[in-house]
């Protein structure tokens, strides 16, 4: 398959090698200039329990040079989607699926709008990854599984394609008739520690020692599972504490969650499509979301500060 990430950062450097050595034309398309450059003088870097090794991975910043693909595999930042997609258009062809593995919820919405919803796919991914530095990516694939699915449910062959292409290259992927399920399954997962740990600056070993901590993990679950059930969506997990431990398992208690490495990088996070998309559920369907929408106002009181000193910084 001719296949393009849009977003090269360490989850899509991970996928990417093992379907580019899995013989799949695989292009790694991304902004960051130091990254692209990198990987196309000399490969990308994966060091993985195998050791050490360069894939000579196909990397641009220029769409265009890319051309129609088979499958986009959108891996950009949440709050990007939307700008990604529309300055990607010349890897659409007639034929084109777009499948976001991103983390949360709605960004299929943002991708529909853009290239239709017949030709959207959603998935979730357990694969992990670090940008070590530009080119250069430490990669957990192994054992680490992908589902992905049609939004309607149906099983088609357009979808059986990629997750034969996935498994082919080592990338253990199912086929999912319930994909929003799985969907709102990570979310809950998600929900249960990001925006508490982005907030508190605690790492998974803090968080999991302060009881006052887990009931507010656990109530914000019971709202996301409350929005689930009203939007008709089956779970598989059916009580807020398996999220809470499921969350935890198999990190080092120095483990930081995404929300937290984001802000200590000064970066925006991905609230509004995390806590934010249990909070908009919440409204569409009646239902309360007290701790999610508080949640996210801190989350968002946090950025503002940031987003002053960093002003207040390039003014000085």
């Amino acid at each position: 398959m001719k296949i393009a990430f849009l977003g090269a950062g360490a989850l899509g450097c991970a996928i990417g090698s093992a379907l580019t050595e899995g013989g799949h034309e695989t292009w790694l398309v991304d902004r960051f200039a130091a990254h692209v450059e990198a990987m196309s003088r000399d490969g990308l870097q994966v060091d993985d329990e195998r050791g050490t090794r360069r894939v000579k991975v196909r990397a641009t910043m220029n769409p265009a040079e890319v051309g129609p693909v088979d499958v986009v595999i959108v891996l950009v930042k949440s709050f990007h989607t939307d700008s990604a997609m529309r300055g990607a258009l010349d890897l659409v062809g007639p034929e084109t699926v777009v499948l976001s593995l991103q983390n949360g919820l709605g960004h299929e919405d943002v991708l529909s709008e853009i290239v239709g919803r017949e030709r959207v796919l959603a998935g979730k991914t357990y694969v992990g990854g670090v940008l070590r530095a530009p080119g250069h990516i430490q990669s957990g694939v192994t054992g680490k599984l992908t589902i992905i699915g049609e939004l309607d449910g149906r099983i088609t062959s357009r979808v059986q394609a990629i997750a034969e292409a996935f498994n082919s290259a080592g990338l253990n992927t199912t086929v999912s008739d319930n994909i929003l399920g799985t969907m709102w399954d990570k979310l809950l997962i998600n929900v249960a520690t990001g925006a508490i740990t982005g907030i508190t600056r605690l790492t998974y070993g803090q968080l999991y020692d302060e009881p006052v901590l887990k009931a507010t993990s656990l109530a914000a679950i019971q709202e996301a599972m409350a929005a689930a059930k009203a939007a008709g969506v089956t779970l598989s997990i059916t009580n807020a504490e398996d999220a809470w431990n499921m969350a935890a398992e198999g990190l080092s208690p120095a483990f930081k969650t995404s929300m937290l490495q984001s802000l200590e990088k000064s970066s925006v996070t991905e609230i509004d499509f995390i806590n934010g998309a249990v909070v908009r559920w919440g409204e569409r369907l009646g239902v309360p979301t007290p701790v999610n929408s508080t949640l996210v106002a801190c989350i968002k009181g946090i950025e503002r500060a940031m987003t002053d000193r960093q002003k207040a910084g390039a003014a000085a």
